[in-house]
């Protein structure tokens, strides 16, 4: 599988030119994963946050991984705060790893 890095600039990014290039990221050959290196994206803001979940929509919407990469604690606490650490690749504190399933017993009550 091929990876394309695509990256983060600046805490006010271009929300619509990143989701442009993440569709035509996608559309490009064969089935590939996306990553996004945040490491250059300055003090995160929320625009930083509602830019990353865009652009996981975005690459979601094409059947495409996405990851990001180089983000910094303060980006992390974010991420979390707002519930899309997973976009980390990483799995949350006291959560399994991304998609697997916890086993059930019979006995379980139904939430």
């Amino acid at each position: 599988m091929e990876i394309t890095t695509l990256a983060l600039d600046g805490p006010q990014p271009d929300i619509p030119a990143l989701c442009a290039r993440v569709s035509e990221a996608c559309r490009e050959g064969p089935p590939r994963q996306l990553v996004c290196d945040a490491s250059r994206a300055g003090r995160p803001t929320l625009a930083t946050v509602e830019a990353l979940a865009r652009m996981a929509l975005t690459a979601r919407s094409h059947r495409t991984p996405f990851t990001v990469t180089g983000a910094t604690p303060a980006l992390r606490a974010l991420l979390d705060l707002v519930g899309l650490v997973e976009l980390l690749g990483e799995a949350e504190q006291g959560e399994p790893a991304g998609r697997v399933q916890e086993g059930v017993e019979a006995d379980d009550a139904a939430l």
